[in-house]
């Protein structure tokens, strides 16, 4: 088996690999160049592995991700084929898993810490990664491996990451990029937050120029078959679009990035603090304060390499930054190529004249020359320093450089670690560098490290129709500062482990975020300060948040989502985890740096986050995998899960045995297949068979006793086209079934063959392919995975409801239920129904089998030619019968029955009569219809 793993990181997607110049179908260049394009498209379509499954779940939690991709693939050609998973995530994200299913064997990733001897590799590695083609500020995971003949594979993948804030929203990416048309693709992201959650919108799929979709634009229209719900604490975003929805929004299956977008309430104190299990994390963002004046540089790059569309374009974007700039801020222009052309040797205010003049000096800007990028930032650098040496040291002010280029450094210094080096020290903390890379060629490592370096932000603008728009974009971000040396404490003595608490800037619709270990996890509340400067006045925010009370009610809420991970310890790692990196980054001393390298790597293990100081190596799962059953979810697999309702308790029994052997001894009534009705009459020990041919969508009422015993099933009906040959124009099988229990208290049951719902005060969502086992008062669900549903009520009465799933259905097949009816003492002789009025019941047959006859009814015929035929009789109706054979209990047993063709006659009343208005109907009153309108 070959198999390649390769996460590329620094730079975005490594383009321009052996494996995409390949095609799919392992066609060589020289026949590749004689077929026509048409032939060899359809070659590659059609040796190209099938995409069965692309799953995608992301769970929010106070602005912490968790992203777990699912994507199943099927080798369709008699030969073994080379299959490429690749994932796009967020540059800022840790892979925390990945798992590969080759037909029956598991190869699970293992995440240690790395030897300091390939130490080295990996920094070669990051260096030598070449230009993305996907989305900015992304990097995208690869693996790949040749599937055998007619096998199949899946792949898992799972990554974490913090939000960032940018111009008021938090900004949640996930990439829809499967590479083909897939026949079930789905797309979920639940969002929860405790503060509350204040605005949230889905823009439309976002994708790039090389993409082959719309230039660099996004949509703001909601996406086709996309869903919100959302209430004051949650959200969830479901994307599911079928396959022609799909090819409507791109052909080849390269849909684009779903985002979402939200804020939360905040507390315009000292921020949000949310505590857990002996971790803390601090949000930060205030607003409605006056903004800090700026002293900002723009730094343009000139050289020949910007002609054309680049240049016009930033320009354009500098015109219009120009025009936002405010009364109190002062500004000057660099241009450079092979030399530096500086507009005003020291900043100026902003007034009319100076925009017009700063307008006139950018449009004769022309592209000549090669990149000084040492020489560009040196100078900007020193005019801010100047500027602000010779300032009223009582008015505060940022100072910014705005750096944009779209190359590499080619003249004058051209050593990266030096440019690096040289401008840490001339900004000395005191200038902050903003950085922007347009286009493919442009050395976005080292903007990305010129702008961590120097407590500024990075960002790649793509070369497309809106790239000034981005520029603006981002100028936005940093337009507003609010406040400067912001500094954040908390009692030595009671916190521990605290990330960074100094901060030279905030800017407005941005946040800041600390995180930190409790050092007593049993103290009450933690003092908080907060001082900073704003214009020439300093900030002093102090509070005292209580613990225990935000310890419980944040873990109220988590594990219903999640379960164990803690998500504030994760952040509190993904934070620590940060910033090390960063100082092993700046970091000169070797001794430093050797022991901040065992300090990342230790604590990126412990996490399991991929970083440059941790790998990931396969290992293949001693136990082979048993293929999962049909539903279960991408993120976890099956298990046996106990529940209780409302705090009463239930005590575990045997573990359900395993599904395929199950067989169900229980009484023949049911409901079931087409649907198939019998009813079992056991004082007469006869057995009625009748058939409704029901219409898609239509709401059966099965059983209707809400006036006495309290209990009303119904069942809604869905559709499938007719087998070949047959006699019907179409088919209906139950798809759900709903159960209302009044007594003692009303409890609402949905059945679904993926899900249980039990809504009895508290609401259960019990999975079908997982056993579980819930009960409180008189009400009990036993689920056995992927079998079936038991519901006993009161001890008296249950029902056994199959689950019927297919893995290859047929068109005319759908998964679907059977209803059965196990014990029924508990309903009244009142009971109606389809099935209810025939319960507590006797029926007779008034005439014996015709003559001709060699078959007593105690040994049927399962022919159609020598059929018993009788007049059966129950509840003063009667209609012809005859004797026949009949599949039940999930197609395993047969039972002998008298068959009614006319089951109108058996009935009170017409089709309609059954027809509940809703699926929680519990209307007793059946009205009978007039002569001559039974049936339908």
């Amino acid at each position: 088996m070959l198999l390649l793993l390769a996460l590329c990181l620094g730079l975005p997607l490594c383009a321009g690999s052996p494996q995409e110049a390949r095609s799919w179908g392992g066609t060589s260049q020289q026949v590749g160049a004689r077929d026509p394009r048409q032939v060899r498209l359809l070659q590659r379509l059609k040796a190209k592995p099938l995409m069965t499954e692309y799953l995608v779940k992301s769970t929010v939690i106070s602005r912490y991700a968790f992203t777990t991709v699912s994507c199943k693939v099927l080798n369709r050609v008699s030969e073994d084929q080379e299959m490429e998973f690749q994932m796009q995530i967020p540059a800022t994200a840790f892979i925390t898993n990945f798992t590969m299913f080759l037909g029956d064997k598991i190869y699970q990733g293992e995440i240690t810490e790395k030897d300091k001897r390939n130490d080295s590799k990996v920094k070669e590695k990051r260096n030598k990664t070449t230009e993305d083609n996907g989305e900015k500020g992304s990097e995208v995971f690869r693996a790949t491996v040749v599937i055998p003949s007619k096998d199949k594979a899946e792949f898992l993948l799972s990554y974490e990451e913090l939000l960032q804030r940018r111009l008021g929203k938090y900004e949640h990416v996930v990439s829809v990029r499967p590479q083909q048309l897939v026949g079930r693709l789905i797309v979920e992201v639940n969002v929860l937050e405790r503060s509350g959650i204040s605005s949230l919108d889905v823009s439309g799929l976002r994708s790039t120029r090389q993409q082959g979709s719309k230039q660099g634009g996004e949509d703001s229209a909601l996406p086709p078959a996309t869903s919100i719900n959302q209430n004051e604490t949650f959200a969830k975003v479901v994307f599911k679009p079928t396959v022609v929805q799909q090819a409507k929004i791109a052909q080849n299956g390269l849909l684009g990035d779903l985002i979402i977008r939200y804020d939360v309430h905040r507390d315009q104190n000292v921020g949000d603090i949310q505590i857990l299990d002996g971790y803390f994390v601090h949000y930060f963002a205030p607003k409605d304060l006056p903004p800090l004046p700026k002293n900002v540089v723009f730094v343009l790059d000139s050289s020949a390499s910007m002609v054309g569309t680049k240049l016009r374009q930033t320009k354009d974007a500098l015109f219009t930054i120009l025009h936002d700039l405010r009364p109190q801020d002062h500004f000057s222009i660099i241009g450079f190529s092979s030399r530096i052309k500086v507009w005003q040797d020291q900043l100026v205010p902003v007034t009319p004249d100076s925009i017009r003049d700063a307008k006139v000096y950018i449009h004769h800007m022309s592209p000549t020359g090669g990149t000084d990028i040492h020489g560009a930032l040196q100078r900007a650098i020193r005019l801010l320093r100047d500027y602000v040496a010779h300032r009223d040291i009582g008015d505060r002010s940022v100072s910014l450089v705005v750096f944009l280029t779209d190359g590499k450094p080619t003249v004058g210094e051209t050593h990266t670690p030096t440019i690096l080096r040289l401008a840490r020290e001339a900004a000395g903390g005191q200038v902050c560098i903003f950085t922007i890379g347009i286009g493919g060629d442009v050395d976005f490592r080292l903007l990305e490290q010129l702008a961590m370096h120097n407590c500024g932000l990075t960002r790649r603008v793509q070369e497309a129709e809106d790239a000034g728009s981005q520029l603006i974009g981002f100028y936005d971000e940093i337009r507003t500062p609010l406040l400067s040396d912001i500094r954040i404490d908390y009692p030595p003595g009671m916190v521990e482990r605290v990330t960074q608490t100094l901060f030279p800037n905030y800017f407005n619709g941005s946040e800041i975020v600390i995180a930190g270990k409790l050092a007593n996890r049993a103290m009450d509340q933690l003092p908080v300060e907060v001082t900073a400067s704003n214009s020439n006045k300093f900030v002093v925010l102090k509070t005292d948040v209580p613990v225990e009370s935000e310890k419980k009610g944040f873990a109220s809420s988590r594990g219903n989502i999640l379960g164990d991970p803690n998500p504030m310890e994760r952040l509190w790692s993904y934070l620590t985890v940060k910033e090390l990196q960063n100082a092993w980054l700046q970091s000169k001393e070797e001794g430093d740096r050797e022991r901040l390298r065992q300090e990342v790597g230790a604590l990126a293990s412990k996490a399991h986050f991929l970083t440059p100081f941790t790998s990931m190596k396969l290992r293949e799962v001693a136990t082979p995998r048993t293929e999962p059953p049909e539903g279960t979810s991408a993120v976890s697999g099956p298990e046996t899960v106990m529940q209780s309702l409302r705090g009463a308790s239930l005590q575990p029994g045997p573990a359900p045995k395993n599904p395929h052997s199950l067989r169900i001894k229980l009484s023949k009534t049911s409901a079931d297949g087409d649907p198939h009705f019998v009813v079992d009459f056991p004082q007469s020990k006869l057995t009625l068979c009748f058939n409704i041919d029901g219409q898609p969508g239509d709401i059966l009422r099965l059983v209707s006793d809400h006036m006495h015993s309290g209990v009303t099933v119904n069942g809604e009906l869905i559709g499938a086209p007719a087998p070949p040959n047959g006699h019907k124009k179409q088919r209906t099988y139950f798809r759900t079934i709903t159960i209302l229990v009044n007594k003692p208290e009303r409890s609402y049951l949905e059945v679904t063959p993926r899900r249980v719902i039990l809504d009895g005060g508290d609401r259960l969502v019990l999975p079908c392919n997982q056993s579980a086992a819930v009960g409180s008062r008189g009400l009990e669900v036993s689920v056995s995975a992927n079998a079936n549903v038991t519901v006993t009520i009161q001890g008296t009465v249950t029902f056994v409801i199959l689950v019927h799933l297919y893995k290859r259905p047929a068109p005319y097949q759908r998964d679907h239920l059977g209803f059965y009816i196990a014990d029924g003492r508990g309903l009244s002789r009142h009971c109606h129904g389809l099935l209810g009025q025939f319960l507590n019941q006797n029926a007779t047959l008034t005439e014996e089998p015709t003559r001709g006859s060699q078959n007593p009814p105690d040994h049927p015929l399962s022919g159609a030619s020598n059929q018993s035929e009788a007049i059966l009789q129950v509840r003063g109706h009667q209609a012809p019968v005859f004797w026949k054979q009949r599949r039940i209990y999930n197609g395993e047993e047969e039972i002998d029955c008298w068959f009614s063709r006319d089951a109108s006659r058996l009935l009170d009343g017409g089709y309609r009569d059954y027809l509940a208005s809703h699926p929680f109907d519990s209307e007793a009153a059946f009205g009978l219809a007039p002569a001559g309108t039974h049936g339908h």
